[in-house]
C-alpha cells in the first residue's frame, strides 16, 4: 500500500473520533523504522516502516503534534536519518538520548517542553517496559511488535477515547 493511500486510509480512520490526542509520541528503533540506529552509519540511507510516513502526514493534516521518544545512545545518527527520511521537522520535539532506565525522563521533558498533559498524550513503542511505564504516568500507550500501522492506529485510538471516557466517567462520581 503507498503512501497516499495510507495516509488517506488513517485520515478516515482519525476522523470515526470525537475525542483525539493533542500529542502521539514514537519510539524510533523497532517503531517508526526497522532497525536500531545505533548499529547503522549516517552515511546509510534508512527506511521506515511501510505505514509510518502516511500515518505521520494525517496526524499533521488533522494539526494533532507529533514528538520521539527515543533511548538511542547515538542521537545524532536517528537526527540524520529523521533529515534524510524528511520528516524531522514534523516534530515538536524531539527527546532523543539514552537512559538506562525507561522513557519518564522522556516524557517529564516532553510535557515541560509542550505543556500537554500526559493524560492527551497517545505513545506507540516496541518496549513493554516503556509502555508500563508512560502508562503509570497517564499517557495512553501502545505496544507495536512490527512497527506502527494503520491497525495499531486504530487500536491507539480506540484505548485513547476510552481512557479520556473512563476520565471522564471518574470525574463526575
Amino acid at each position: 500500500m503507498g503512501e497516499e493511500r495510507v495516509k488517506e486510509e488513517a485520515l478516515q480512520l482519525i476522523g470515526m473520533f470525537q475525542l483525539l490526542p493533542r500529542l502521539v509520541v514514537f519510539d524510533l528503533d523497532y517503531t517508526l523504522w526497522p532497525f536500531y540506529c545505533q548499529r547503522r552509519s549516517n552515511r546509510e540511507t534508512p527506511s521506515l516502516y511501510p505505514h509510518a510516513k502516511g500515518i505521520l502526514y494525517a496526524l499533521k493534516d488533522k494539526r494533532i503534534n507529533l514528538a520521539i521518544a527515543s533511548r538511542s545512545p547515538t542521537a545524532d545518527t536517528a537526527n540524520t536519518f529523521l533529515d534524510k527520511l524528511s520528516i524531522k521537522s514534523m516534530f515538536v520535539t524531539k527527546e532523543i538520548f539514552f537512559s538506562c532506565k525507561n522513557k519518564t525522563d522522556h516524557f517529564r521533558r516532553i510535557q515541560s517542553r509542550t505543556g500537554i498533559p500526559f493524560n492527551s498524550m497517545l505513545f506507540f513503542d516496541d518496549e513493554d517496559w516503556n509502555i508500563e511505564a508512560a502508562s503509570k504516568m497517564g499517557v495512553t500507550s501502545i505496544y507495536v511488535d512490527n512497527g506502527v500501522n494503520l491497525r495499531a492506529l486504530r487500536r491507539g485510538l480506540t484505548q485513547f477515547t476510552e481512557n479520556q471516557n473512563a476520565s471522564d466517567k471518574n470525574q463526575r462520581k
